[in-house]
């Protein structure tokens, strides 16, 4: 028979193991809200809104959406066909907000054309763009929604509506 002693000790011992450790979601928001001064930024946005400072960058321009205090996170969305907004003011930072239905169901490249798209009102300034290619594609990923363009964000094509992007800002 094994002595309570050390059933004791073994408990005490998991009990100490559990209430020491953190979920590593928690130590990640703690970090990302360090990180990102007073904007809260979802960690799955965190790494779109980088890569959105590094594509301005690379086309010249500075942007510093941690100095703007743009913030994002994820509701769901009622509006039928709305996968993001932003709200911002002049007096107000810019807070984007991303449907969370969109987003479980989304890949890659939708995800980043709304997340850029909703940076391109609260960071850039811009109103929506409208317009279509020959071959009926959208010219930005500035538009409304309300045409009848086909989304052609895409690897092959992600440079050129980048390029339109931060074009339209300077």
């Amino acid at each position: 028979m094994k002595s309570p002693i050390r059933y004791l000790l073994l408990l005490v011992s998991i009990i100490c193991l559990l209430s020491s450790c953190r979920n590593e979601e928690d130590l990640s928001d703690f970090k990302l809200a360090e990180e990102q001064g007073n904007a809260e930024v979802d960690l799955s946005l965190a790494g779109y809104f980088q890569n959105f400072e590094t594509e301005a960058l690379k086309r010249g321009i500075v942007i510093d959406l941690d100095a703007l205090n743009v913030s994002g996170e994820f509701q769901e969305i009622s509006e039928d066909g709305v996968a993001g907004t932003c709200t911002y003011g002049s007096h107000q930072p810019g807070q984007i907000v991303i449907d969370q239905t969109f987003w479980n169901q989304a890949g890659f490249f939708l995800r980043e054309m709304i997340v850029f798209h909703e940076l391109g009102h609260c960071a850039l300034m811009l109103d929506h763009r409208e317009g279509q290619n020959a071959d009926g594609t959208c010219a930005s990923i500035m538009r409304s929604g309300l045409e009848a363009c086909r989304d052609n964000y895409q690897a092959l094509t992600r440079a050129d509506y980048l390029d339109e992007l931060f074009g339209q800002s300077r």
